[in-house]
């Protein structure tokens, strides 16, 4: 068997189960394999039935009395067994699970193993593992992983088709340069790929964690190293004129421009004017108006008569860019067209805006990734703006030079990434901060809760939403899983709408929504069709909705700082005074700690840099917060220190082989080779 094998292959693997891992994008033995853990846990001591603690996992060891009893008229044909301490009832409780009955015997002992919950004053234990009392000691020495899951596919499922995988491939060939893997003091690759998914103990885990976050840095910033010769050399062959126009446009707007954005659009004219091609990132705080900046640039190319196009993340908001720029063009009485391209056009508005790119050297576009597909064909496309969640890669930028000259590229960002590590990060790339916030906007007020809270805070968005504005609820999870912790959206919606007045309308958004559901959701809750949105964190690069004035955040402590800081930023988008309650929902004073200062400032960049000073080696469990570069593991925050001696490395590296010619390094290319994927031809090799 081998990595690129079906997963089939892999023992006890049906079509049936095949079926359910390809829907988690997992296709090969490979695949399985680079699955990594969310989390792992560690199983408690064995405590009595009197001594369990609400809202966590428990572990009871019991001699069953009487076997459980099965409800077989129920569709979900629930097993319920009743064990008892010296003053509690405990219910356990097995759903679609009638084979309960023979695991679990009379007169058997086992341990139970699972959350338990109160429910009017009656403790329950749904869904408890049953195992005997020696193969729970033996849970107990190690630490144990926890996947996210889809349906169809267990815990148990998971953990069982990784093992087998493991023992039938054979060793992986080491692919680092040895030098690089001491120098860093980094395990061997096998021996990481097995204590990612079995650690021995937390240090293992730490240790085989730290290799594949060094790894995924390593050939990231390679692959960025080996494009940036050719990137930089590439010569600017657009003509614009004198900036007077520009200047003109700034002193019509109707409210002053902050000093960064008179810098940034300073440095982007100066780009647009210089002998090579513009690669610049557009850093700025949640608010700080680099769209401006960006609708400026465009109108730039246009007065030139150039081409411009802007890629939004998603139909909404590209929609809303649109009508932006309409009105913008409109208030200015300029006469250049504006192109909307996305997905969701109809054949004829797609062929009647293919037709304006075509013939109209003037236009503005805005987008989705449709403006990027081979029938889309421009007439002199000299600026391209996109935000960080679709950085142009190199195969990108060869496919719009095959279109014509190799434009402008901008990227925009809103994630306060420290200057230290953007440098790294970016590093083809010039880099503008908009470091500064426009004085009309009002500053969010947090609060950080726990949840005991809860009830006031949803008398607060009723009184919000009376007065018509719209409230956010953000969970971590999509609906609750096996092994699952925290709110998830599915079902803290439906709890919602049996709180609030029926006349308050609920939606919900999730990342497994399908893109024209999404767009829906997102399009009624910008219309006030929706008056509370529960959403995972998909909302945090999204539409403006300036009435949205409320976000909750659920299980606050589960995320980073800065996404937090990203989602908070959803809100205080119009005039009203906006507010974020952070829910924390585990009680630990250091994750408060950490949301405190979230609680102080409305900084992103120093919320960044405080959140960096709090991070320590083993501080890796619960959900990554920078998903902008798709790191399988590696987060730019916690990982920055990695993430700098991988650059260094980098350097080091193409210093001394800056073709990777050497014989030494036929491995290391190889792998680089199934990193980069398609793109690997267009490296600079």
């Amino acid at each position: 068997m081998r990595l690129d094998s079906p997963l089939r292959e892999i023992k006890g693997i049906g079509t049936k189960t095949e079926q359910a891992f390809n829907a988690m994008g997992v296709y090969t033995v490979g695949d399985i394999l680079l699955y990594f853990p969310r989390d792992y846990e560690h199983c408690p001591e064995i405590c009595e039935i009197d001594e369990v603690k609400e809202g966590r996992k428990n572990a009871i060891c019991v001699t069953v009395i009487k076997t459980p009893s099965v409800n077989t008229h129920s569709r979900l044909k629930t097993a319920v067994l009743d064990v008892r301490g010296d003053v509690r009832k405990l219910r356990l409780i097995w759903f679609r699970a009638p084979f309960i009955r023979s695991v679990v015997k009379a007169g058997g002992t086992y341990v139970f193993y699972g959350r338990v919950s109160v429910k009017n004053e009656q403790y329950y234990m749904e869904q408890p593992e049953v195992m005997s009392a020696d193969a729970y000691d033996e849970l107990r020495h190690g630490l144990r992983p926890i996947y996210s899951l889809t349906k169809g596919v267990s815990q148990k499922l998971i953990r069982k088709t990784v093992a087998n995988a493991l023992e039938d491939i054979p060793l992986e060939m080491e692919y680092l340069p040895e030098d690089i893997r001491v120098r860093n003091h980094l395990s061997e690759y096998n021996f990481a790929l097995s204590n990612m998914h079995f650690p021995e103990d937390e240090l293992s885990c730490i240790t085989a964690r730290e290799r594949f976050v060094f790894d995924e840095f390593f050939f990231f910033i390679l692959c960025m190293q080996l494009t940036k010769d050719s990137a930089e050399a590439l010569e600017n062959t657009f003509s614009f004129g004198d900036t007077s126009f520009a200047e003109s446009l700034k002193k019509q707007l109707p409210y002053k421009l902050t000093g960064a954005q008179e810098r940034t659009i300073a440095r982007v004219q100066a780009d647009m004017r210089s002998e090579k091609v513009m690669q610049r990132l557009i850093q700025g705080d949640v608010g700080s108006g680099k769209t401006v900046v960006a609708f400026l640039a465009m109108l730039d190319c246009a007065h030139s008569g150039y081409q411009s196009a802007i890629m939004a993340p998603t139909d909404v908001l590209a929609r809303q860019h649109y009508q932006k720029m309409v009105k913008m063009c409109y208030d200015f009485g300029l006469d250049y067209p504006v192109v909307l391209l996305t997905g969701s056009l109809t054949a004829k508005e797609r062929r009647e805006a293919c037709a304006v790119l075509e013939n109209e050297p003037s236009a503005l576009i805005i987008g989705t990734h449709a403006l990027f597909q081979d029938k889309v064909n421009y007439k002199g496309l000299a600026l391209v703006i996109t935000d960080e969640q679709h950085r142009f890669g190199v195969k990108q930028r060869e496919a719009l030079s095959f279109k014509g000259a190799a434009p402008h590229i901008m990227v925009m960002s809103a994630t306060p990434i420290p200057r230290t590590l953007a440098i790294i990060l970016y590093g083809d790339m010039d880099i503008s901060v908009i470091d500064e916030v426009p004085a009309k906007r009002l500053p969010v007020k947090n609060c950080v809760v726990d949840t005991s809270y809860r009830k006031t805070a949803y008398r607060f968005m009723e009184k919000e939403i009376k007065v018509g504005h719209q409230v956010y609820i953000i969970c971590p999870l999509v609906e609750e899983t096996e092994g699952s912790e925290g709110e998830n959206v599915s079902d803290y919606a439906e709890r919602l709408r049996g709180i609030f007045p029926d006349g308050i309308k609920i939606g919900t958004l999730h990342g497994r929504m399908k893109a024209e559901a999404k767009n829906q959701v997102m399009e009624d809750f910008l219309e006030n069709k929706i008056q509370i949105l529960v959403s995972t964190t998909v909302v945090e690069v999204g539409v403006d909705v300036p009435n949205a004035t409320v976000m909750m955040i659920e299980n606050a402590e589960r995320f980073g700082l800065a996404q937090l800081h990203q989602l908070r930023g959803r809100v205080g988008r119009g005039d009203a005074q906006s507010y974020c309650i952070l829910m924390q929902g585990d009680g630990s004073k250091e994750k408060n700690r950490r949301l405190e200062i979230l609680n102080q400032s409305n900084d992103g960049f120093f919320i960044a840099e405080e959140d960096l000073k709090l991070r320590g080696p083993g501080d890796f469990f619960g959900i990554r917060q920078s998903g902008d570069f798709r790191f399988r593991l590696a987060d730019v925050y916690q990982d920055a220190e990695v993430m700098s001696r991988a650059s260094y490395e980098v350097g080091v590296l193409m210093q001394d082989d800056p073709a990777l010619a050497d014989a030494a390094h036929a491995v290391l290319r190889e792998r680089l080779r199934q990193y980069a994927g398609d793109e690997y031809a267009l490296l600079n090799l």
